[in-house]
């Protein structure tokens, strides 16, 4: 364990500098030495990567990497003696809400880059189980080693992790990713450090807990999702029997004003089941920065000009708006649903749609990463978007409400959204994610360049703002992002905010350290509220 220096480390609230050496010298008795790091090599990793370089708060103390559930149980029980905050991160590459940046400046993090075993994996029923710092690469090639005829449902860079980002709500694209359905069984250590296990799992034995959601009374386990109540240690996630034949489809939009209409023709075909998966909806401009960068096109001051947007749609070939889906199963049963999406989408004037059946063979050497993503090939060839404004600079903040999948909702979620980010004098990367059949949501990817304070500025203040407005309309987000987590959670206000009371009564009863996670989702402690947070 190495040291920084007095005058350059941050300290937790309400805690001496003495007092954070004795909590990391107890940390290393506990689990050794070579698992906490306070050397600013070592802590580099764990700020937001899209700030200012230079300019992040939101700093660690420290980093403590257990390899056992066992060491997190003892961390958490040493946090509790010297009232350390922690702050858990899987994989750290949720980049868009802030990396791997801590909430409270000083936190200890709590990295669990080095618990990233695949634990079983059941080709009978189709589950896995795996600790918390796996990757989607490493649950792919899990898979693919042991031969087993199955296929998880990923996220679009595959560096991610898989339990954050379901603890996250994040959005994978595969028939079992709708509402979150994949996850099953959670193992937790509380902020006391005792051990539980929910749903079935809470049986010593029990064979259905990574097979039925639920146990005796009440469910838990989403208790432990988007909240600061205990930590993941394991997580039960349902993989999808191969398919016969995998059809990813592609749907074109030449006229920015037809997007509504496509908007309610995938809404009936969900609710039908015709479509069984998540589609991706997305304009020019978000297609376009996952294939190219801004300064290809356009080097002035302000967004790009709605004449060299429609020049971009039509020399990349992706129009207006652009969806990758994906159909899945018995040949007969794909070729029947494609006639239904064509009969349903082509009724719209101005729709292209296509698309080629795969068998299984084919799918690892697609050439399209999205064709490859929709069926569990995870890669990193689309993290290209990161860099439209700036570069190997260049970041983004995102925003993504979520609304009803109307085209009335649509298309009022997109005035305000793309005329936001034209007063603010940035780019418009917007899509829709569907959630389930009848919501989705509405994701506006804000880009920036780093080494322009005051593009950045722009960036996370049009965010903020975008949060305010939205709340007004009636939509909140599904995620949010470190610099407006408390905002977001403020705009859930029904009943003089009776969700933010339940929460902070949870948090008291299980955390009254509140070493936790604390702020995670707006969720404070009392002690950390006595310390003045959240801060404005």
């Amino acid at each position: 364990m190495s040291d920084t220096t007095a005058a350059t480390r941050p300290l937790p609230p309400g805690v001496q500098e003495a007092e954070l050496d004795d909590a990391l010298a107890a940390f290393a008795e506990a689990i050794g030495a070579d698992k906490v790091a306070t050397d600013p090599d070592s802590l580099q990793d764990f700020q937001d990567p899209f700030q200012v370089p230079g300019d992040a708060t939101n700093l660690p103390s420290a980093v403590v990497s257990p390899t056992s559930v066992e060491d997190v149980q003892a961390v958490v029980r040493i946090a509790n003696q010297f009232r350390i905050p922690l702050w858990p991160i899987s994989r750290g590459k949720n980049n868009g809400y802030g990396g791997a940046a801590p909430q409270v400046r000083g936190s200890v993090m709590l990295s669990f880059r080095n618990m990233n075993k695949v634990l079983e994996i059941n080709e009978e029923l189709g589950y896995a189980i795996v600790e918390p710092g796996v990757s989607w690469f490493d649950l792919h090639d899990a898979i693919e080693a042991g031969g087993h005829d199955l296929v998880a449902s990923i996220v679009d860079i595959g560096w991610g992790g898989v339990v954050s980002n379901t603890l996250e709500h994040g959005l994978t694209y595969m028939p079992y990713s709708i509402d979150q359905a994949a996850h099953c069984g959670f193992e937790v250590v509380l902020p006391d450090g005792d051990l539980m296990r929910t749903g079935s799992g809470a049986m010593d034995d029990n064979p259905t807990w990574p097979l039925y959601k639920r146990g005796l009374g009440p469910t838990s386990t989403e208790l432990f999702m988007q909240s600061n109540f205990g930590i993941v240690t394991k997580m039960g996630y349902w993989l999808m029997p191969k398919p016969e034949v995998y059809m990813p489809l592609w749907l074109r939009l030449w006229d920015d004003a037809q997007m509504p209409a496509v908007v309610d023709a995938l809404r009936e075909l969900m609710l039908a089941g015709t479509i069984d998966m998540r589609p991706q909806l997305s304009n020019t401009l978000c297609i376009a920065s996952m294939l190219t960068a801004r300064s290809d096109w356009y080097d002035g001051e302000g967004p790009v000009p709605d004449a060299i947007i429609e020049t971009i749609g039509k020399e990349l070939g992706i129009g207006r708006w652009m969806m990758r889906f994906a159909l899945y199963g018995d040949e007969a049963i794909v070729d029947h649903n494609f006639a239904k999406l064509k009969a349903r989408f082509l009724q719209i004037p101005g729709v292209e749609l296509w698309g080629e059946k795969h068998a299984a063979d084919a799918w690892e050497t697609l050439p399209n990463p999205h064709e490859r993503v929709q069926i569990g090939v995870p890669s990193l060839d689309l993290y290209k978007m990161a860099g439209w404004s700036g570069g190997e600079e260049g970041g983004h903040v995102d925003f993504s409400p979520v609304i009803p999948l109307t085209s009335q909702h649509a298309k009022a979620a997109q005035d305000l959204l793309s005329s936001m980010c034209a007063e603010a004098g940035l780019d418009y990367l917007g899509g829709m994610l569907p959630i389930n059949a009848r919501a989705t949501t509405f994701i506006n990817v804000i880009p920036f360049d780093t080494k322009n304070p005051a593009q950045v500025d722009k960036a996370y203040s049009v965010a903020k703002r975008m949060v305010a407005e939205a709340g007004k309309r009636g939509y909140g987000e599904y995620r949010a992002h470190l610099s407006f987590m408390d905002l977001a959670a403020d705009q859930f206000g029904f009943n003089n905010h009776a969700l933010r009371r339940f929460n902070e009564t949870i948090k008291d009863t299980l955390d009254p350290n509140g070493v936790i996670a604390p702020g995670k989702s707006g969720i404070w402690g009392t002690r950390m509220r006595q310390a003045g947070f959240p801060q404005s």
